[in-house]
């Protein structure tokens, strides 16, 4: 491949990995470029898990082994079965620099880099003769100025042998393939603080939002039951204007761990904070009694919170007899009435949309006329995006 080939081939993986969408995106981007800039067969991206000292595979592309994902789950390997890892980036890159990439054969190491410590290599060269591959290059990725993992290519058994201008260029590739994870990194931080409440940690109103519009998609398409949860902490206004909007702060960072707490007891639910102190439990799939459930324990636990004075809570399900459900609104508008009627009950269970009995403080909001609370609740929603 010549010098201008080679360039086109630089600008094809950068082009990719900016247009990725999301980390699996970025990552397939980066070894599919490798893979065609080296005119391999085979390519992988691996990150180093130093915390668990070990090498793990974020993406294979290309001939694929029978043993070989895309973006496989647990194939992962020890450091110490490839101590070439951390000989090389910390003993022969210590002088300054970036790490220099290698070629590997079936055979052993083709360019002398490990010259006399050919079983460093051995886990490399068994796995190359066990799928099937001739030689493979390692480029080493550095991000921020520290080892990130390491950027794989292999050709199969029979073809050219990688040279010391491919490991040059490897090198290069590798180079370009950190500044595209630096930026989806950046890309993922900003989207996760666009989506993050600040103060707990939970799920934002927008979050919410664009999470709920998904669900309701599922419930219209297929069927899924959605539940969601509405509640209002009571007491925060007391407590800031008593003790302080800093105590008030902690207050709601402990409430939100116990709303945490209590989603957990249902697979796949979003646990958010709308605002203030209006939270929410966004579920699907879970059968509406086993949301109700995790509602009362919300409600329990809440009314054990120091300083506090328990938690106002609404729900609603599409499971239950609350009607047609077709947009996200629907929803929280019966939920978050629900939560009203249970402020106003000052009820220490929730309310549930649809639902009555005498042993549950609910009424049928799905069927209920003009109130007080709806004409609130008509209010506060107007204008909003939901």
């Amino acid at each position: 491949m010549g010098e201008e080939s080679r360039l086109r081939a630089v600008v094809t993986l950068a082009q990719g990995m900016a247009a990725a969408h999301s980390p699996r995106d970025s990552w397939r981007a980066a070894a599919l470029g490798a893979c065609h800039a080296l005119t391999g067969n085979f390519a992988a991206l691996s990150v180093w898990e130093r915390e668990l000292g070990r090498l793990r595979v974020l993406a294979n592309v290309g001939e694929l082994a029978v043993d070989e994902e895309e973006f496989p789950e647990g194939e992962a390997y020890p450091v110490h079965q490839f101590p070439e890892i951390t000989e090389f980036l910390h003993e022969r890159w210590a002088g300054g620099g970036e790490p220099n990439a290698w070629v590997e054969t079936a055979e052993g190491p083709a360019d002398g880099a490990f010259e006399g410590r050919a079983g460093y290599c051995h886990q490399r060269v068994a796995a190359l003769r066990r799928r099937g591959r001739g030689c493979c290059v390692v480029a080493p990725v550095v991000l921020h100025g520290r080892a990130w993992g390491e950027l794989y290519v292999a050709r199969p058994a029979g073809a050219p042998v990688f040279d010391r201008a491919d490991a040059d260029f490897a090198t290069v590739l590798a180079s370009v393939v950190a500044a595209g994870i630096a930026q989806t990194e950046r890309l993922e931080e900003a989207r996760r603080l666009a989506f993050t409440d600040a103060l707990t940690g939970l799920a934002n109103r927008r979050a919410v939002d664009a999470h709920l519009d998904e669900a309701i998609e599922r419930h219209r398409r297929d069927g899924a039951v959605v539940s969601l949860v509405v509640c209002d902490l009571n007491g925060l206004k007391r407590v800031n204007d008593t003790l302080g909007h800093a105590v008030g702060d902690r207050f709601l960072e402990r409430f939100g761990s116990v709303l945490s707490l209590c989603g957990a007891m249902l697979p796949g639910a979003l646990a958010g904070r709308l605002g203030g102190d209006e939270f929410c439990l966004l579920v699907v799939g879970a059968a509406a009694d086993d949301v109700v459930r995790a509602a009362d324990e919300l409600c329990r636990r809440a009314a054990g919170l120091e300083l506090g004075e328990g938690v106002a809570c609404g729900v609603a399900s599409t499971a239950d007899p609350i009607g047609a459900v077709r947009t996200a609104r629907r929803l929280f508008r019966l939920a978050d009435a629900a939560q009203y009627r249970a402020k106003a009950l000052r009820a220490d269970r929730p309310v549930v949309a649809g639902r009555e009995g005498p042993d549950d403080p609910v009424v049928r909001l799905a069927d209920a006329g003009p109130s007080r609370e709806g004409a609130v609740e008509r209010r506060r929603f107007r204008g909003r995006r939901l």
